[in-house]
């Protein structure tokens, strides 16, 4: 992915919007990506989304449905309380980006 280290930050944002609403896994959320234009593999979301938990923004559990299994990811308290706070500066940041103006 192009630019990556910019656009981990909106990645993360991203699937935290999304645990905030209700469950995720995986899969799911590199298809979800991938209509953003992300292209996200395996091998950089899951490590993303562990880290995630790690930090208290995430908790998963096990689903299993007969013989496979899916972990889920929800957003914690914390993890709701960071969004909100993202989403304050993603305001501030998205008005002084479309204005072109350097300040708030």
């Amino acid at each position: 992915m192009q630019h990556q280290e910019l656009l981990a930050g909106f990645i993360r944002l991203h699937i935290l919007h999304h645990a905030a609403e209700g469950d995720l896994y995986g899969q799911w959320m590199i298809e979800e990506l991938a209509r953003h234009g992300y292209r996200v593999s395996p091998g950089t979301l899951y490590p993303m989304l562990h880290a995630m938990e790690r930090k208290g923004y995430l908790e998963s559990r096990i689903e299993r449905t007969g013989r496979s299994q899916r972990r889920l990811y929800t957003a914690t308290p914390y993890g709701l309380e960071g969004l909100a706070a993202a989403q304050d500066k993603i305001r501030e940041l998205f008005r002084e980006v479309v204005s072109g103006s350097g300040s708030a």
